[in-house]
């Protein structure tokens, strides 16, 4: 039998997840209180159940009974059960943000500020996000992206890598992105822009690429930056950070920051220690 604990921030994207997990083949038992696990558990694997695949969902909705949580998910390891706790992870700006679109109290700051419940929601959840077997981080995560890392780690039973880097292309022009964890300017490379055959192109366009990538500097430049993202990404995952965003600019973020952007997310997609994903912010912008 396959049993996932399912947690973590409210607004994280934990109903959602659960949701999935049950298309995925799963028997699903959603705001079960902890203090219920180990009898549901006892009951869902007697010889005559036909249940092989259990995910039981869990918040701080359930109050003080979520302390005994970390020590009854081990009682249940203690006795052999294998069980796995699955952490949605959600950044404070994300969270606030979800909130507020739909209009709903955090519950732990029904009549409060929004911030407050989850400062203290994170400190709630320290000890049992720590002690998570997967963290999917949903801050910028599509739910067609959610269900393709749920499905890579229980149902295709592959490799989940915790650190999920997301190479971002962004024009200076509109603003650097608030998000961005590292920030390089490419602006020294020469502008496509003011070739009138490239111009109109985007940095997804060959011609353009061929360009960019014509100038010497700009193989110097991507192998450096490709060394060190190397070294960073091992300490990056040992300090358990699950999110990070190398943002890469330049004038309009349409020609060279696309180019450079694509070239570093194709150097560094066939790595196992982290997932990766590409986005380019300021493409909306051409004409």
């Amino acid at each position: 039998m396959r049993i996932v604990i399912v947690t973590g921030m409210s607004g994280g994207g934990k109903s959602t997840a659960i949701h999935m997990l049950e298309d995925a083949g799963f028997y699903c038992v959603d705001n079960l209180p902890p203090m219920l696990f180990e009898k549901f558990v006892e009951l869902a694997s007697m010889p005559d159940s036909e249940i092989t695949k259990v995910a039981l969902g869990f918040d701080v909705r359930a109050g003080q009974h979520f302390e005994d949580a970390p020590k009854i998910i081990q009682n249940l390891k203690d006795r052999g059960f294998p069980v796995e706790i699955l952490f949605m992870e959600c950044s404070d700006n994300v969270l606030v943000k979800r909130y507020k679109e739909t209009r709903r109290r955090h519950p732990l700051s029904p009549e409060g500020r929004i911030e407050d419940g989850i400062s203290r929601e994170r400190q709630i959840l320290a000890q049992i996000r720590k002690s998570a077997d997967h963290v999917i981080d949903s801050s910028q995560l599509l739910t067609r992206e959610l269900k393709a890392e749920l499905d890579k780690i229980f149902v295709s039973n592959e490799k989940h890598n915790n650190l999920m880097v997301t190479v971002l292309s962004f024009g200076f022009k509109y603003g650097i992105p608030s998000d961005a964890d590292l920030v390089f300017d490419v602006r020294f490379l020469p502008n496509p822009f003011y070739i009138d055959e490239l111009k109109h192109l985007t940095g997804n366009d060959k011609p353009v690429q061929d360009y960019v990538k014509g100038f010497a500097e700009c193989g110097q430049f991507l192998d450096k930056l490709e060394d060190m993202l190397q070294f960073l990404m091992p300490g990056y995952i040992n300090e358990g950070k699950y999110q990070l965003v190398v943002a890469i600019g330049c004038t309009g973020g349409q020609h060279r920051s696309v180019t450079i952007a694509n070239e570093i997310y194709d150097r560094l997609k066939a790595k196992d220690d982290f997932g990766i994903k590409i986005y380019h912010r300021d493409l909306k912008h051409a004409r």
